[in-house]
């Protein structure tokens, strides 16, 4: 049998199979140089929108060498235990409530000066106390009921003295309590003066100090005339009535 010369050999693979081969190759190398081409136009230039990587690398050198030797766990602070870190808040918040407890409240001191610079406004004997939280009888009124200040015995005419330094802040008829001296020593403290004598040596607005002669003891309180003369006499604090036995000295 006679053979085909390679030539025609080489013909008839072409014709077959290896037309498809070929073709496959065709289309794998416009692929591959499709997508190169791709990726050359739409990849971001080196520089724009981000710095070179070569740049980025040297900022990073230059910050490591910044501290040469200091270690990471030496540069962070280390965590604070929970409960210590409650007792110091604790502890803030104690010295806080101290803080503003001193501003609000007077020293042992201060409160014994202030109980110590009120002198008694008259001589004589206390003919009823100061009581708000126990009844008492009144004569007059013929019923029980509170007292909010000292009766103290002096006869018609004895002079009435401020008890402290301060300023007058009322002179006044009142209903029940006839005429009445009102005088301000600051920080809250008032002292009070009823049935007094209709006249009077002080005007709101007047200074006085202790021993300054206010007025005179009278018989202008309707609702103590049955009692034998006296001064009535209290004090307020911030406006409440206090007992000025624990003042007086």
């Amino acid at each position: 049998m006679k053979q085909k010369p390679t030539q025609h050999k080489l013909g008839d693979f072409m014709e077959g199979k290896g037309f498809y081969i070929v073709l496959f190759l065709c289309i794998a190398a416009i692929g591959i140089s499709g997508y190169y081409l791709f990726s050359g136009l739409f990849a971001e230039p080196e520089g724009f929108g981000s710095e070179p990587s070569s740049v980025v690398s040297g900022q990073a050198e230059l910050e490591g060498d910044q501290n040469p030797g200091q270690s990471t766990e030496e540069t962070t602070p280390p965590a604070q235990d929970g409960a210590a870190a409650s007792a110091t808040e604790e502890e803030k918040s104690a010295e806080s409530k101290q803080d503003t407890a001193g501003q609000e409240k007077t020293t042992p001191d201060e409160e014994a000066a202030a109980s110590s610079a009120y002198v008694w406004p008259i001589e004589g004997n206390v003919d009823r106390d100061f009581s708000l939280e126990v009844f008492a009888y009144d004569a007059t009124m013929g019923d029980w009921r509170t007292h909010d200040g000292l009766d103290i015995a002096a006869e018609l005419g004895t002079p009435v003295a401020a008890c402290a330094k301060g300023t007058v802040t009322d002179v006044s008829t009142d209903d029940m309590m006839g005429v009445t001296v009102t005088v301000d020593h600051g920080k809250g403290m008032e002292s009070v003066y009823s049935n007094l004598a209709e006249s009077v040596n002080v005007q709101p607005g007047t200074e006085v100090e202790a021993g300054t002669v206010i007025g005179t003891v009278g018989t202008t309180a309707v609702s103590e005339s049955a009692d034998a003369s006296h001064l009535h006499f209290s004090m307020r604090e911030y406006g409440v009535a206090i007992d000025p036995l624990n003042y007086l000295h």
